[in-house]
């Protein structure tokens, strides 16, 4: 076992619990952000048989009394946090044409997963700051890559989902905002593509596993350079941006 902690939200289930449960094998003490009790302890309860040092932790990323409820919960447990994996986030309506779109669809899109990521890493700034070796990782997509999406030769190109695509473009822009200011306290912030992942985000139509997926990022806050930062990632490969 090790001394340090990590919180991942989005983790009762898919990518989020299988990171947890790769990162709980390298002996990291997980706080499990699940915003539903039930299915979370129950999650909990699977890893803890397992051997993973678990702690449940509801958690609604959209909402900020329950963000502030975590991050006092945290803060009196453990007085610090080493690693935070914002994993959480929606797939919203698709397909569906840009055009056709309702706002408030993309507004609600854009509440989790994009300005749910700057909330939770704006609350447990403190706590990060007191951490070891801390580390922040979004969890992005591949379709955020304008690179990627710009590209008529790429397979992403022909995956035009406005909302859901530009939020997480989005989130790739914030996580360079923060990796540029939090250098200064030594704090690494990089974003992850798990790629396409069979979950019930696609109706598991996805080509790869939640265990590929979740390597990937479980690299990122752990084993890769701790001067690496502000960098995106699939695998162990960099993605344009």
């Amino acid at each position: 076992m090790t001394d340090r902690t990590v919180l991942i939200t989005g983790a009762n289930k898919s990518i989020g619990y299988e990171t947890a449960r790769q990162l709980g094998r390298e002996g990291l003490r997980i706080w499990l952000g699940c915003r539903d009790a039930e299915r979370g302890e129950a999650a909990a309860h699977r890893l803890a048989a397992e051997g993973v040092d678990v702690r449940m932790l509801l958690l609604d990323v959209t909402r900020d009394p329950s963000v502030r409820s975590a991050v006092a919960r945290v803060e009196d447990e453990d007085g610090r946090l080493d690693l935070l994996i914002n994993n959480a986030g929606i797939p919203g309506m698709q397909p569906i044409l840009p055009s056709a779109q309702p706002l408030d669809d993309i507004r609600t899109v854009y509440e989790t997963n994009v300005f749910a990521q700057i909330r939770m890493t704006q609350a447990f700034l403190p706590l990060l700051k007191e951490g070891l070796d801390a580390r922040v990782v979004m969890v992005s997509s591949g379709l955020g890559s304008l690179g990627w999406l710009s590209d008529p030769a790429n397979p992403h190109h022909a995956v035009n989902i406005l909302g859901y695509n530009s939020s997480k473009t989005a989130l790739n822009a914030v996580t360079l905002a923060f990796a540029k200011e939090l250098a200064a306290f030594g704090i690494a912030v990089n974003a992850a593509d798990p790629g396409y992942t069979a979950t019930d985000f696609n109706g598991h139509s996805g080509y790869r596993t939640v265990e590929q997926a979740a390597a990937g990022i479980a690299w990122l806050a752990t084993r890769a350079p701790g001067a690496l930062t502000g960098r995106f990632y699939f695998e162990q490969q960099e993605v344009p941006w």
